[in-house]
């Protein structure tokens, strides 16, 4: 696993979360759209891939999947999906992401950490050397080493 500076990456994915921004409320105009994941944190390192959070309402899921899917966009496999979330991928390999999420779910967490992260310079500088100390880690571990840093975070007061 290699991670990016900043400003390695961080305006190539604002440019990219701008052009599907448009494209998602073109499809979805009840939808929240926002930019999430380390991209979305001003100085935070990142593998360089973009996450975008898409809050529709529970019943218009599906729909939405759906929709999204006619952006180049395909479910993820080996991931969390419940009736509340799904994930996409691009299917062509560009590195971007939709967390699908029906508005209230409890997986509203994504805006919450991004915000908590926005807020303090002490967490990010944290977050990047756990990123950092993950170089060269298989995804899984990573993914477990991260989770439990999100973890702590979104259970700070």
């Amino acid at each position: 696993m290699q991670f990016y500076k900043a400003d390695e990456y961080q305006a190539s994915c604002e440019n990219l979360y701008r052009k599907y921004e448009l494209k998602i409320a073109a499809l979805l105009p009840e939808a929240i759209i926002e930019h999430i994941g380390a991209s979305s944190i001003p100085n935070a390192v990142s593998k360089g891939d973009l996450d975008i959070l898409v809050c529709v309402n529970g019943s218009e899921l599906e729909k939405s999947v759906r929709l999204l899917s006619t952006l180049g966009f395909k479910e993820k496999s080996n991931t969390l999906r419940t009736p509340e979330l799904c994930m996409l991928e691009h299917s062509s390999g560009e590195d971007v992401a939709f967390q699908v999420v029906a508005k209230g779910a409890e997986f509203d967490f994504f805006m919450r950490f991004r915000d908590k992260l926005r807020e303090s310079p002490v967490l990010v500088q944290q977050y990047n050397e756990l990123k950092i100390s993950c170089t060269g880690w298989a995804h899984e571990e990573y993914r477990r080493k991260k989770s439990d840093f999100i973890e702590h975070v979104l259970g700070q007061a």
